[in-house]
């Protein structure tokens, strides 16, 4: 038997482990920077809000001390809130020159951010002329072609009783009322007029714009645009003057007596202007003596709407100098018996919730606006103004 050797076959080598992938971590999502921005903007928020709250408290401190005595109050400042302003530092400690600004179309339907309209803050600003000692005068700097009727008489009203003694209340200290100096600037003219005519004393440049003494009432008639394209108005109304000053009737069916209503209605108004006009220069007369300039024995004849120069005023008696911005300060020493005074203003205070109340305005309150360099006024029909007539159409 013969023997056979057999060879093993090679075993190959075992293979080795495939390698362990370890997957990468996750990535951690990028978190937005918003939210940073939020919060930093809140806190920007919080910290004006607290250094209103502090100064809100520093002042009321600071009034209860100087009055005497100390109240606390959880009730909210109604009212334009102001603080002074120096406008010029004479280095007068013991008297100051209150100067108080109507710019514009005087009207009390447009409101500042804190609500308030032109009427409000003017009150304001007499009011704490009047309650300050150290103010022994105010001056009216008037840049106005007029505006609405109410608002220019309660101006003139305020005007006239910031020059007279309160009543005495027994107990309380009456207080005394303080002379206004009209300066007028480039226009003064209507309303403008009606609100300067109580002061003491009036002071217009020699190109100033003023006059303008009249009435208007202003409103559209689109019958016949109504009739070109077929529009027929159908109106109900109780009586038959119920649709007085509607811009849907035909001229032909206006009747007779609503013209001469209106008309009466534009007289009454235009008398009291009038009579303003006379009460306020007579006033002012009395007390100026022969320093002061007189209305002309004629001067109706110019109170018929036309507007003036400032040196025409002055011949007629619708003003008492010729002169500028410093010459209505020289002269608001002269009657205020004083030698020097810190010039100031009132500016309306806003703080944080002025600010926050714009983020809840509806989309309407945000308009855009064109400044084409003069403010027309929007004359709403039905409307009586007191307005120059080069600033009606």
């Amino acid at each position: 038997m013969e023997n056979s050797s057999f060879s093993s076959p090679s075993v190959p080598p075992p293979l080795p482990p495939p390698p362990i992938i370890t997957p990468p971590p996750p990535v951690k999502p990028r978190r937005s920077r918003g939210w940073m921005i939020f919060a930093i903007i809140l806190f920007v928020l919080l910290a004006f809000s607290l250094l209103g709250n502090f100064t809100q408290l520093i002042h009321a401190l600071g009034s209860g001390f100087s009055r005497g005595s100390f109240r606390t109050s959880m009730g909210r400042e109604v009212g334009p809130r102001l603080e002074e302003c120096v406008l010029k530092d004479n280095d007068a400690r013991s008297s100051k020159i209150a100067v108080v600004t109507v710019d514009g179309i005087i009207t009390d339907n447009a409101r500042d951010q804190a609500g308030n309209n032109m009427v409000d803050v003017i009150k304001a600003q007499l009011d704490r002329a009047k309650d300050d000692d150290r103010v022994k005068a105010v001056i009216l700097k008037v840049d106005s072609p007029g505006g609405e009727v109410m608002a220019s008489d309660e101006i003139s009203k305020a005007i006239a009783n910031f020059q007279t003694d309160d009543p005495v209340e027994p107990g309380k200290p009456g207080k005394r009322g303080k002379p206004v100096v009209c300066s007028m600037g480039s226009l003064a003219a209507s309303g403008g007029y009606y609100i300067s005519v109580p002061s003491r004393w009036i002071v217009a440049n020699e190109l100033t714009i003023t006059g303008s003494i009249g009435v208007i009432l202003h409103t559209w008639n689109y019958r016949g645009l109504m009739d070109k394209v077929g529009l027929a108005p159908v109106t109900y109304k109780s009586g038959l003057y119920k649709d007085m000053l509607s811009g849907e009737r035909s001229t032909n069916e206006i009747p007779a007596e609503e013209r001469v209503m209106v008309q009466g209605l534009i007289d009454e108004t235009y008398q009291k202007f009038k009579n303003v006009v006379a009460d306020g220069r007579k006033s002012a007369h009395e007390k100026n003596k022969t320093e002061g300039h007189a209305l002309v024995n004629n001067w109706t004849n110019y109170a018929d709407g036309r507007v003036l120069s400032g040196t025409q005023a002055f011949k007629y008696g619708f003003v008492d100098e010729l002169g500028d911005f410093d010459k209505a300060v020289e002269r608001t020493k002269e009657i205020a018996h004083i030698h020097n005074a810190n010039l100031i203003e009132y500016r309306e205070r806003y703080d944080i919730s002025e600010f926050l109340r714009l983020f809840g305005q509806s989309d309407s309150t945000h308009n855009i606006k064109l400044d084409l360099g003069v403010e027309m006024p929007k004359l709403q029909a039905g409307q009586l103004y007191f307005l120059s007539p080069t600033f009606v159409n």
